[in-house]
């Protein structure tokens, strides 16, 4: 996969992305509540941004996810809600690491792959581990739940990445039509 900082090289571009990105998010976060694609949203941030607009991309998707469920949705706000929103804070931006260091050593469309199923995997191992160790039983950790999940976060995935090719094919287009008008033939 050739989606790299390159890809967008401008500022604004990176703010451009930026701002959909998290626009992506709050859309899902309408959607889905509490089954936000995470794992799918740090995997592509991984992907397309340097390590550390990585990180601040997927920390503002689960800030802006959080926003919608207490502002929108009416989480409530107590202990254990609180506790659930941070720790799957932590565990987003685990998800998106993981991702980034299989992005950073396979390259292509095996890194795009390898770095999808890691954060997709740190974030249902954690998650489970969390839910173990806070007491209410994994009983909801079925097949059909756990895939679920995962068609939600590949799709959203490839959602993503679609969109982020969509804007460069425009940007290049735009910038194409530009060089042409500046030179008459």
């Amino acid at each position: 996969m050739s989606l790299t900082p390159s890809t967008l090289p401008t500022t604004n571009r990176r703010a451009l992305w930026a701002a959909t990105f998290i626009a992506a998010s709050l859309i899902f976060s309408f959607g889905w509540a509490c089954a936000l694609p995470l794992a799918g949203f740090a995997a592509v941030a991984a992907l397309t941004s340097a390590r550390r607009e990585a990180l601040l991309l997927t920390g503002a998707v689960w800030f802006a996810n959080q926003a919608v469920g207490f502002l929108f949705l009416h989480y409530p706000t107590d202990a254990m809600t609180l506790f659930w929103g941070g720790a799957l804070g932590v565990i987003a931006l685990l998800s998106c690491e993981s991702a980034g260091l299989l992005a950073r050593r396979f390259p292509g469309v095996a890194g795009g792959i390898a770095a999808f199923l890691a954060a997709f995997v740190v974030y249902e191992s954690l998650v489970l581990a969390v839910t173990a160790a806070t007491g209410p039983g994994v009983d909801h950790f079925t097949a059909p739940v756990v895939t679920r999940i995962f068609v939600i976060n590949i799709g959203a995935f490839v959602a993503l990445l679609m969109l982020l090719k969509a804007a460069g094919a425009a940007v290049a287009n735009r910038d194409v039509t530009k060089a042409l008008a500046s030179h008459p033939i």
